[in-house]
């Protein structure tokens, strides 16, 4: 005999219903309903218009050298609180320098 299952819950079958669709789309079989792509930023452009090697720039504006580098080669993105500091930054990087290491 089989062993009878508690009702599902609505955020159960939501989830359900979310990994089915995600399923299909992975297949081909359905186009998603809104794709998102991140904002691009030219990394090494803030960094070269500052005149600022790697390594300093990601000291200056407290990151990681190889963070930075990675930006740059394309194997990884900034993600989006990242890619706002470096908005920031692009705009106004005597403020950010000052606000992150205030001496």
């Amino acid at each position: 005999m089989k062993a009878k299952r508690p009702p599902m819950t609505t955020f159960g079958r939501e989830l359900v219903d979310s990994a089915r669709e995600a399923l299909a789309i992975a297949r081909g079989a359905t186009a998603p309903a809104r794709v998102f792509e991140a904002e691009q930023i030219d990394v090494a452009a803030i960094r070269k218009r500052l005149r600022l090697s790697q390594a300093r720039f990601a000291d200056r504006f407290g990151l990681s050298a190889a963070t930075v580098r990675d930006w740059e080669q394309g194997r990884r993105q900034p993600d989006r609180i990242a890619r706002a500091l470096l908005a920031v930054i692009d705009h106004a990087p005597e403020t950010v320098a000052r606000a992150l290491n205030p001496r």
